[in-house]
């Protein structure tokens, strides 16, 4: 492994994966071929590693998921095409804050939820997989 070599967990993992993606996507100035070679990792990382999780006191524990490696891979890569935005990755969930008014109904078709209380889109694996199983 090239890119994923210190990640334990599945959360781990998927900060990794953005952070490179933002630094090797195409669409950045990144070589195409390396951030494909960059998401076959990251597909090989999470079939290893997709059942094992960090809660917020940092202990590992393990749970199931049906989350594909593509769902994550088609999130992130949408973001990181939308301007003026912030993604943070805390635990399983996916944040978006910043100028997201103009990006409204991409993140409503990425099935991302708007609680008026934070004022951040997020989305969580359980979001992605219901959307997944009404599609």
């Amino acid at each position: 492994m090239k890119y994923f070599q210190n990640c334990k967990t599945a959360e781990e993992l998927k900060k990794e994966y953005r952070k490179l993606a933002m630094k090797l996507h195409p669409d950045l100035g990144g070589d195409e071929e390396v951030f494909k070679n960059m998401q076959n990792e990251y597909e090989q990382m999470w079939e290893r590693l997709k059942n094992v999780h960090t809660n917020s006191e940092g202990e590992t524990y393990t749970k199931e998921t049906t989350e594909t490696p593509q769902e994550f891979i088609h999130i992130i890569d949408v973001l990181t095409k939308l301007k003026g935005i912030d993604v943070e990755i805390c635990g399983s969930w996916i944040w978006v804050s910043g100028n997201t008014r103009e990006h409204k109904e991409i993140l409503k078709n990425l099935n991302f939820k708007w609680p008026n209380k934070k004022q951040a889109w997020f989305i969580t694996p359980n979001r992605t997989e219901r959307k997944a199983d009404e599609n």
